[in-house]
């Protein structure tokens, strides 16, 4: 029984320390004011120019906007916010998600 437990307990860990591995930590934002492709090049713009962005989509029939993070970093909420409102939109909605942008963006193009 010490052995089936252990052999256990040696695979969560091995599941837990691998989990970051293939789990991409993104923000996902609902962005009131986006109207055009221009307001989604400006955000996307500025959010990608932040040191911890890997990847970033804007949909604006869905107002939402994904930013990725660079593996091994942590994405800021407050200062993505403060870029997004800074550019003259207001964030309603903000959540932390274990999603790639790639996963994010093929999930809204779905519900399209």
């Amino acid at each position: 029984m010490n052995k089936s437990l252990i052999s256990l307990s040696s695979l969560a860990l091995a599941f837990t320390l691998a989990a970051p591995a293939w789990a991409s930590t993104s923000i996902k934002a609902t962005v009131n004011g986006m109207v055009c492709a221009f307001c989604a090049q400006g955000i996307e713009k500025r959010l990608s120019k932040m040191d911890a962005t890997k990847a970033v989509f804007v949909d604006l029939k869905q107002k939402t906007v994904a930013v990725e993070a660079k593996d091994g970093q942590t994405l800021d909420n407050k200062a993505i916010t403060a870029e997004i409102v800074d550019a003259g939109y207001d964030v309603v909605k903000m959540e932390t998600v274990q999603k790639s942008v790639a996963d994010i963006q093929a999930e809204l193009k779905g519900r399209k």
